[in-house]
């Protein structure tokens, strides 16, 4: 059975701990590697090499660091499929959804090698009489990622590339679910010219990751994972003194307004809300009906049904299988708790499995009417194939359902009025917003953020000596249609 490597100085070797994690496919559940979990010497070893790394990255001009980058990206591009295949048979995503998770962490990577306009610092002439002052912009130290398995492509390649970029070194440690991805992404980037020690790669679980929080040398930390699991690290990382940027949990709605174009709502919905089988932090996973487009949600719950689950390279498919069985079970549990709580379940995927691999963990689309509130399927984090409907009279009894809600990660509306739209980018409380876009995720030169429990920490965690006071960034994404002609429009706006 192949075993996964780590990379510790420069070296792809075996842990030697005898502790291995098996590694499946979730379409079978059977094992295709194993992956031991580092030691805690192997884990020293790899903050030394980081430490060591720094005193001369950090020194190395920034258009040196920004070509790497540019070599690195190169090769992304060159093995864009051959990274999505692996991606695509541990995680069970279809082919091209593993094609897009590959590619946004590109688009990332690209950023990073336009790395040297984003460190300039800044001069002012006579703060005082003869007297000069000008900031200099400076790399930290050992950087730490802590990332999860449903992007394990993108989310990886959102931290190490602009924290290395910026001058520092990196230790990785990547979900235990899917670890080949990330691993080929390492392999990559040695090939582009990277010096041993500037990146890092170990693996584990809670302990290895505490040890890692804990140790004095790491001096910042990136996550991205569930709200549980982001609230420990947040509070261990900050507790030894370090910056941390958590990004966590989410409940995502989409506000439908009665003036919408029904057929870019429906279609949109469709994606948003199974896509990824939901396993992804953006989902839309509550739709909110406004009005008389209540009288939509029979046609997108039939429009939802027809998508089907499959196989990786199943053209056919909509999605795949959930990553893990005890991931399957919970959101079977969630499913029955909403039929037992009076939910009215217009399509129910609890049922469903793919002819041949009657083992996988399948969850079939599954749609909810008849929502309230209280419900566990309204108020827990699904991450799965189901969408929750909820109907209201206003737009104002709409964004105060949003507000209500403890998460603020992503959210949008479908509006025919420009009015209507900016009242709701305005007062809604959720970090990114989008107006006739369903998942408003924005490109690498824009905030990916997040408001209340999505989001714990510093948002210039990597690279920048700053500060946020009393301010959070709303990164609204926006799709206009005036005489047929489409265009999209990108603004950030930082609200006190």
């Amino acid at each position: 059975m192949n075993k996964v490597p780590q990379l510790i100085n420069g070296q792809f070797l075996v842990s030697s701990n005898n502790q291995v994690i098996s590694v499946s496919n979730p379409a079978n559940n059977e094992e295709i590697v194993q992956l031991p979990v580092s030691s805690n010497s192997e884990l020293q070893q790899a903050i030394n090499s980081a430490t060591n790394a720094f005193h001369t990255w950090k020194k190395v001009p920034v258009s040196e660091r920004a070509r790497l980058m540019l070599r690195y990206q190169h090769l992304l591009k060159e093995n864009h499929d051959d990274i999505a295949k692996i991606l695509s048979q541990e995680t069970g995503k279809t082919f091209d959804d593993a094609k897009g998770d590959v590619w946004r962490g590109i688009e990332v990577v690209e950023q990073a090698a336009n790395v040297a306009s984003m460190m300039m610092g800044e001069t002012v002439e006579n703060v005082a009489s003869d007297i000069d002052t000008y900031s200099m912009i400076q790399p930290l130290g050992v950087c730490l990622g802590i990332t999860p398995f449903n992007f394990p492509a993108m989310i990886p390649l959102w931290m190490f590339p602009l924290a290395i970029a910026c001058g520092n070194t990196f230790v990785l440690k990547p979900s235990e679910q899917d670890p080949q991805t990330p691993m080929k992404l390492a392999e990559l980037f040695m090939q582009a010219g990277a010096p041993a020690g500037v990146l890092n790669v170990v693996h584990g679980g809670k302990d290895e990751v505490n040890y890692l929080l804990e140790h004095s040398d790491i001096r910042a930390v990136s996550f991205v994972g569930s709200v549980p699991v982001g609230q420990h690290i947040y509070k261990t990382a900050t507790n030894n003194m370090k910056r941390a940027q958590c990004f966590a949990g989410a409940k995502n709605h989409c506000v439908i307004m009665p003036d919408a174009n029904k057929q870019q709502v429906l279609n949109n919905l469709v994606g948003a809300s199974v896509g990824a089988a939901g396993q992804r932090c953006m989902a839309i996973s509550v739709a909110v009906f406004v009005g008389n487009s209540q009288e939509w949600i029979e046609e997108l719950a039939n429009k939802i049904g027809e998508v089907k689950p499959g196989l990786w390279d199943d053209k056919q498919a909509g999605f795949g299988p959930l990553i893990s069985p005890q991931a399957k079970a919970r959101v079977l549990s969630l499913i029955q708790q909403g039929k037992d709580e009076g939910a009215t379940c217009l399509v129910d995927g609890s049922q469903i499995t793919v002819d041949g691999y009657e083992n996988g963990n399948w969850i079939g689309p599954t749609v909810f009417k008849d929502v309230t509130p209280s419900m566990a399927i309204y108020q827990q984090e699904i991450f799965g194939p189901v969408l929750c409907c909820i109907c209201v009279d206003t737009l104002d009894e709409a964004i105060q359902l949003v507000n209500a809600n403890p998460y603020g990660n992503g959210t949008s509306i479908f509006t025919a009025s420009g009015g209507v739209a900016r009242k709701y980018q305005s007062n809604v409380e959720v970090g990114q917003v989008g107006i006739n876009v369903p998942i408003p995720v924005p490109l690498p030169f824009f905030s990916f953020t997040g408001w209340k429990n999505s989001f714990y920490g510093d948002l210039h965690a990597y690279g920048k000596q700053a500060v946020r006071f009393y301010t959070e960034t709303k990164t609204i994404t926006a799709r206009w249609f005036e005489d047929d002609a489409v265009s999209d429009v990108n603004m950030t706006i930082h609200l006190k």
